[in-house]
């Protein structure tokens, strides 16, 4: 080949790399981080890293995923403009003062989520998987007209393939099926597996399916919700995926410690909508619209406080990091954080810091066993950062944590799926339950002390004494943090 034509291929492979550098400076509007690493990764990788760029960096935010205008007819709309304009003009009747104590942060999020507020709930805390899957499972014998399972990973093992013998046997009488999982997070599992449930009229769907076989474009944003859903009436959602491992028999893990909630009451309406919009953007076929038979009116005399908040690449705001800065703004006296990943932006760190710095008790546990080696060391990085101001840290130590809660002075709580990283942020769909109410957030903080027996605290001493390869290791993760 002539050298002339080589020239021209590097000018205009240049061309391209320059091109899409201003895309990601100009008109992505990413993080300022992740914007250089992307840069990075742009420049000193020509070929290579315009197909990450593709598989990895696409940014959704500009994109209309979710769309049912059906949801109108459920009283959405109405009663999110209602209660925006009274809690505004103080003229909402909040039934527990603890509520009112929040009433910031409920507007905000009414505001920035459309994640309106019920009172009328119970809620039942799983911290055991074996718990958690017992009740779910009796729900499902118990269904009478419709089973709603959306999950991250969702494996055809032991478990799995259990709860699918169910699902089959409640579709032969006549109740409605569906379930959704994330074909990256359930990597290995097809349609096929879910055979004799198709065939007794039940529905699977796959979120962000691959439309070319061993490629998919969109495997860097994943859909890590896990909810479900039976009659309209009972919700679920919180850490625990399908799969033995979340039974604690995976020997690399050990016992599998996480955090679910049951949830009765209207608080099952608004999970009940997010898994209807995920549901129509995955099904091509199957779209579900609005009945009443998925939105029952159940009088119910519970008093907890609660909102459904959402967040995923799509949205213009950070919905559930931002509910967990004012959250920790709001601190008094304690934070308390279990999560298996920690790798906050600056906002968060900032705020953490604050709080540590102006005398708040904030301490946060983490896993001792990794299962991303690269996020491990970050988290042991931004961890020793927050140790200056004053924080401790909880090693759990008796198997693999993969909480994902904040308890803010034993008052208010959050449980969902949502980790603290950036991934959880800004790359993934996910859930949370933002909850105002002393008892449960009580229970809650009693299961982190409960915790701290089965873990060991990381002092300064032992976080400065780590040797010089932990070190390495947590600055080049540190380095790619942004990106993770």
């Amino acid at each position: 080949m002539d050298i002339n034509v080589w020239a021209w291929f590097a000018y205009a492979l240049l061309f391209l790399n320059f091109s899409f550098s201003l895309v990601v400076i100009f008109m992505e509007r990413r993080d300022a981080a992740a914007t250089w690493a992307w840069l990075m990764v742009l420049l000193f990788i020509p070929v290579l890293g315009f197909l990450l760029y593709l598989v990895f960096g696409q940014n959704l935010s500009r994109q209309r995923l979710f769309d049912w205008d059906d949801k109108v007819k459920i009283g959405i709309e109405a009663s999110l403009q209602t209660q925006i304009y009274e809690i505004k003009n103080e003229l909402f009747h909040f039934r527990n003062p603890h509520t009112e104590e929040n009433k910031d942060l409920v507007y905000m999020l009414l505001r920035n989520n459309d994640a309106v507020l019920t009172e009328d709930n119970e809620v039942t805390i799983f911290t055991d998987g074996k718990d958690k899957f017992n009740a779910l499972l009796e729900d499902i014998n118990r269904a009478k007209h419709h089973i709603h399972l959306q999950y991250y990973i969702f494996r055809v093992d032991h478990l799995g393939s259990e709860i699918v013998r169910q699902l089959t046997e409640k579709a032969k009488q006549g109740v409605e099926v569906r379930v959704l999982y994330d074909e990256m997070g359930s990597r290995g599992v097809r349609k096929r597996h879910f055979k004799e449930l198709i065939e007794a009229g039940g529905i699977v769907e796959v979120f962000f399916p691959s439309r070319i076989p061993f490629i998919n474009l969109r495997l860097n944003y994943r859909n890590h919700r896990k909810l479900a859903i039976i009659d309209g009436q009972i919700g679920y959602v919180g850490g625990f995926n399908i799969g033995d491992e979340y039974l604690g028999r995976n020997p690399k893990f050990g016992y599998w410690r996480d955090t679910h909630l049951r949830i009765e009451g209207t608080a099952v309406h608004a999970i009940q909508t997010r898994f209807i919009l995920d549901w129509n953007q995955a099904s091509k076929r199957y779209d579900i619209h609005y009945s009443d038979h998925y939105f029952p009116n159940k009088p119910s005399n519970n008093n907890v406080s609660m909102q459904i908040v959402t967040s995923g690449p799509d949205s213009e705001w950070e919905q559930i990091k931002n509910g967990y800065i004012k959250m920790i703004s709001s601190a008094r006296k304690s934070v308390y954080i279990q999560t298996p990943y920690f790798i906050p932006d600056a906002s968060l760190l900032d705020a953490l810091r604050i709080a540590a710095l102006s005398g708040v008790d904030v301490r946060i546990m983490i896993p001792n066993k990794p299962d991303h080696m690269f996020v491990y060391w970050a988290t042991y990085s931004y961890i020793g950062e927050l140790m200056k101001a004053g924080a401790k840290t909880y090693i759990y130590d008796a198997g693999f944590i993969h909480a994902k809660t904040i308890v803010v002075d034993k008052k208010l709580s959050s449980v969902g799926t949502a980790n603290i990283d950036v991934r959880s942020f800004r790359l993934n769909f996910e859930v949370n339950a933002f909850i105002y109410h002393h008892r449960t957030s009580q229970k809650l903080a009693k299961i982190f002390e409960r915790d701290m027996d089965l873990s060991f605290e990381l002092t300064p001493d032992l976080y400065q004494n780590r040797k010089k390869l932990i070190k390495f290791k947590e600055s080049i993760s540190r380095l790619l943090s942004p990106i993770l």
